[in-house]
């Protein structure tokens, strides 16, 4: 794990984050989508809602857990993010949510997911 670089984690994290979601029945529209303001990690569907997941990925608790990873102002950041999506989208969504997914690997053989929803 130690040979591992941020990216190679963050992506491991995020295939694993996208294999939850889809397990729930979230439909993935998009990974990764980008814009002048930044990046959206995951954008999926569940029923009429539009999702927007950032996902944290972790090998230690030294940053803090899920909770602390998203703080007020990337909560805002997020909102500015779904909000420059949804103004390029034709139709619109029912529902709007942004959940996060951390991520944890190395402490454990099995990665240990959690998923908190509607964080904003």
């Amino acid at each position: 794990m130690e040979t591992w670089s941020r990216a190679e984690i963050g992506a491991l994290g995020e295939r694993l984050a996208v294999a939850h979601l889809e397990a729930l029945g979230l439909r993935v529209l998009e990974r990764n989508w980008r814009c002048r303001y930044g990046e959206l990690d995951v954008i999926a569907a569940d029923g009429s809602t539009v999702v927007f997941v950032e996902v944290k990925t972790r090998t230690s608790d030294a940053f803090g857990g899920v909770a602390q990873a998203v703080t007020p102002a990337k909560v805002r950041r997020l909102r500015r993010l779904a909000g420059v999506w949804l103004a390029q989208q034709r139709g619109s969504w029912a529902g709007v949510r942004i959940d996060v997914v951390g991520v944890r690997i190395g402490r454990t053989r099995v990665p240990e997911l959690a998923h908190v929803r509607g964080v904003g």
